[in-house]
C-alpha cells in the first residue's frame, strides 16, 4: 500500500510541473498551384510535365491542373494524369488562373488574353521568334517569367538547351537514315554499310552538342562522319571523346566543298552566338552534292547555314533542290515529343519541388542559382541585361528588386 501511495504522489507532482510541448518544425514549403496549358503553338507536340513528375509534385502538397489533351502527342493521357493527382480542365482558362503557369513554348498572344496579374511563367523564350510586343504585355502585366531556355547549372552549362542538342542531334541522323532509304527521295541507301559494301558518308557542321549526338549517332549505325566547325578546341575535344573513327576539320571551304560532293547525308548543326546562323553551304556546293543526297538542317531555328534550306513542318517536311532533298523542320525534338517531354520533366519537376520548398518563387530565386539565371521578368520588370540591351528597355537589378519588393 504505501508503495501505490507513493507512486501516487510522484504522478501528482509530475502532473503539476510544466511539461514538454511537441511542435511542428516549421520547414518553409509553400504549396503551389501549378498550371499545364496545351500547347497551341503550330507543331509543338512536347508538354512541360509527365504524370510522373506531376505525382510527385502532388505527394508534396501541391495543386496540379492539366488542360484536357495537353500531354495526348506525348502519348500521356488525360486519365493518366488524373491518377497521378493532377485536376482536368475543360479549357485553357481554367488552367491560367493557377499561380504558375508551366509551359514548353513562349506564351502567345491568344494565350496572354488568360493570363492575370503578378502570374509566374516557366517557359521557353526563344527569342528569335518571340514577338517583342508579347514580352511588352507581360511587363504590364506584372509577371515573373523564367525561360527554360536561359537557365544554366552550377558548371555553367544549360542543361534543358543541351537535352534537347542531344534529341535533336541523334534524332536528324535517323531522319536522314529514313530518307535516304526512301525510293523517291533517297537513293535507296542504308544508312552504314555491310559486308562487301561502303559505308555511306556524313558529313557533320559543327561540333557542338547536336553536332556530338549527330557523330554518335551516325558512328553507331556504321557509317564514315567528317565533322567541321571553327572552334578548333571543339573538334579535339570531340575526337577525344568519340575515338580514332572520327575525321575532323575546321571549315575550310575547298576541303568543305570536297566532303560535300561524296556526302550521302549533310547534318548543318551550327548554333549562332547571337542573332542568324551563319550561312556555310552555298547554293553551288548544293549543286555539286549526289543526287539522292540528304540534308538535315537543324539550324533552321535560326536561319538555316545552308543556303537552299527553307522551312518545313512536320506534315511536309522534306522538298527537293538540285536532286538533294532537303529537311527544314524546326524544333526536331517535337518530332519525339514523349522522349523529349520526359527529358523537359526530369529537370523541370525537381526544380518546382525546390521552389515549394524554399517558400514559394521569390524564396526560390534566392535559393537556386539555375531558376535565377533563367529569370528574364521579375514582377513586370525586365531583369535579364542582355534582354534589356536588345531591345532597350529599363534594366533592374535583381537583388535590389528582391528587397525592396518582398
Amino acid at each position: 500500500m504505501e508503495t501505490k501511495e507513493r507512486i501516487r504522489r510522484l504522478a501528482f507532482q509530475a502532473a503539476l510541473s510544466p511539461q514538454e510541448e511537441l511542435l511542428a518544425v516549421p520547414t518553409g514549403e509553400h504549396s503551389l498551384r501549378i498550371g499545364i496549358p496545351k500547347e497551341i503553338v503550330l507543331q509543338e507536340r512536347r508538354v512541360a510535365l509527365d504524370p510522373d513528375a506531376v505525382g510527385l509534385l502532388v505527394a508534396h502538397g501541391h495543386e496540379v491542373v492539366v488542360e484536357t489533351g495537353a500531354g495526348v502527342h506525348s502519348q500521356f493521357s488525360d486519365t493518366a494524369y488524373s491518377e497521378a493527382g493532377a485536376r482536368i480542365a475543360p479549357d485553357a482558362r481554367s488552367v491560367y488562373d493557377n499561380d504558375i503557369i508551366l509551359k514548353v513554348a513562349p506564351p502567345q498572344e491568344a494565350e496572354l488574353e488568360h493570363m492575370r496579374d503578378r502570374q509566374t511563367i516557366f517557359s521557353g523564350l526563344q527569342l528569335a521568334t518571340h514577338p517583342e510586343t508579347t514580352i511588352e504585355k507581360m511587363m504590364d502585366r506584372k509577371i515573373t517569367a523564367v525561360a527554360w531556355d536561359f537557365m544554366r547549372d552550377r558548371t555553367g552549362i544549360y542543361p534543358l538547351v543541351r537535352a534537347m542538342g542531344e534529341i535533336a542531334g541523334t534524332t536528324s541522323i535517323l531522319i536522314a537514315a529514313e530518307y535516304l532509304a526512301h525510293p523517291d527521295f533517297g537513293d535507296g541507301t542504308m544508312m552504314g554499310g555491310m559486308t562487301g559494301v561502303a559505308p555511306s558518308e556524313v558529313v557533320i557542321i559543327g561540333a557542338g552538342t547536336v553536332g556530338e549526338f549527330a557523330t554518335r549517332a551516325a558512328i553507331g549505325l556504321g557509317a564514315s562522319v567528317r565533322v567541321f566547325d571553327s572552334n578548333p578546341y571543339r573538334l579535339r575535344r570531340l575526337r577525344g571523346e568519340i575515338g580514332g573513327r572520327l575525321w575532323t576539320s575546321t571549315l575550310h571551304p575547298k576541303v568543305l566543298r570536297e566532303s560535300l560532293k561524296e556526302a550521302n547525308v549533310v547534318i548543318g548543326a551550327v548554333r549562332p552566338n547571337q542573332g542568324r546562323t551563319p550561312m556555310i553551304v552555298t547554293e553551288d556546293m548544293v549543286r555539286e552534292m549526289r543526287a539522292g543526297s540528304i540534308i538535315v538542317d537543324v539550324s533552321i531555328d535560326s536561319g538555316g547555314c545552308f543556303e537552299t534550306s527553307r522551312l518545313t513542318n512536320h506534315q511536309e517536311p522534306v522538298f527537293v533542290e538540285h536532286g538533294v532533298t532537303h529537311y527544314g523542320v524546326t524544333n526536331i525534338p517535337s518530332r519525339v515529343p514523349r522522349t523529349a517531354s520526359l527529358a523537359l520533366s526530369n529537370l523541370l519537376g525537381p526544380l518546382l519541388q525546390q521552389v515549394g520548398e524554399h517558400g514559394g518563387i521569390s524564396q526560390g530565386l534566392e535559393s537556386s542559382p539555375m531558376i535565377r539565371s533563367g529569370l528574364y521578368l521579375y514582377r513586370g520588370n525586365v531583369v535579364n541585361r542582355d534582354l534589356a540591351e536588345a531591345f532597350g528597355w529599363p534594366y533592374k537589378d535583381l537583388n535590389l528588386l528582391l528587397a525592396a519588393l518582398d
